[in-house]
């Protein structure tokens, strides 16, 4: 298992006067360049709240079937 410390990162932006809240979560770099690390740059992603657990859970999109 590969771990580091990571951070949740709120970066306002506006637009036509509006702004808005836009998070990202940080992977440090020795986590997303291990060889286990599942994801790569770009790829779309669907993220879950387990509140019950506490967790964030973030998995690849499957596959779509067109």
């Amino acid at each position: 298992m590969i771990s580091g410390q990571g951070k949740l990162i709120n970066r306002r932006t506006k637009t036509a006067g509006k702004e808005y809240d836009r998070f990202f979560i940080y992977v440090p770099a020795e986590v997303a360049r291990d060889g286990l690390f599942p994801f790569k740059e770009g790829e779309k992603l669907t993220i879950t709240v387990d509140a019950e657990n506490k967790r964030l859970i973030i998995e690849k999109n499957a596959p779509s079937t067109n």
